[in-house]
């Protein structure tokens, strides 16, 4: 008797610890993914205080594909790496350019996104956008982003301002605090196309310059899951490539197609 009790005993703390593992196992499969929440058509808080956007969306499609829950976490976005390092979230998804200079510190997965540079200014400023012809001239970047650091390296003599997010600095422009921008062309498009967009246009040609702008825009992971978290989101990105989901939801905020070219 004392036998079969010490024994159903074992049995019970073996099938707890199965259900307490298998508990874990299933609040691991929750993705936390972060999103800026402040750069549309990409990703965007909308009336109702929920995060919409392309990117939005796709970061839910990519998390079924893989089967996974999704939480999405929203920070500034040069507050995006710094938590994605200390474990504050598992991935990014927030048109984070894939350069050698990210490579060092974070790994990425296949691009999914691809959009040139281009410059806004307020309608009828000049065309020429050259370092020489903006000389002294105030242009208005987001922090942490590529086009901070091409403006930075480019456009010495000119005032450069750095602002949170892109949305103050349409506001600055409109002011005539600043007298350019430099964005990406597929965010500003959308932008220009508003009401809030009136007034202002694009100047100069695109940019596309692969030394500061990289390969294509892809999610930022960790180093040590980019064999294993990376890998899952390469197959989601070509399942959704396949299938036609990505060009379903690309179709609600753009004309065009914004798929990376094939090379």
């Amino acid at each position: 008797m004392l036998r079969r009790s010490l024994a159903a005993v074992a049995a019970l703390a073996v099938l707890t610890a199965l259900s307490s593992n298998a508990a874990f196992a299933q609040g691991a499969k929750k993705l936390r993914i972060g999103v800026e929440g402040a750069y549309p058509p990409f990703s965007e808080v909308g009336a109702d205080g929920k995060l919409k956007g392309f990117e939005i969306d796709l970061a839910y499609a990519y998390c079924k594909q893989m089967q996974r829950e999704c939480e999405l976490v929203q920070q500034e976005f040069d507050a995006l790496i710094p938590a994605l390092q200390s474990r504050k979230v598992d991935a990014i998804i927030a048109s984070v350019s894939i350069t050698d200079e990210r490579k060092k510190s974070i790994a990425f997965s296949k691009p999914y996104l691809a959009s040139p540079a281009a410059f806004i200014a307020k309608s009828g400023a000049a065309a020429d956008v050259s370092p020489a012809t903006l000389k002294g001239k105030k242009i208005g970047v987001q922090s942490a982003t590529t086009f901070e650091k091409y403006v930075d390296a480019l456009y010495k003599t000119s005032t450069v301002t750095r602002y949170q997010t892109q949305d103050q600095i349409y506001l600055e422009l409109k002011a005539g605090r600043v007298d350019y921008t430099l964005v990406d062309k597929f965010a500003a498009d959308a932008f220009l196309k508003t009401d809030a967009g009136k007034g202002l246009a694009f100047a100069g040609k695109d940019i596309d310059d692969e030394k500061f702008f990289g390969i294509g825009i892809g999610v930022g992971l960790r180093k040590a899951e980019a064999g294993t978290l990376g890998k899952a989101f390469d197959a989601a990105i070509d399942a959704l490539n396949a299938n036609g989901e990505y060009k379903k939801l690309s179709a609600k905020y753009f004309a065009y197609d914004v798929a990376p070219k094939k090379k």
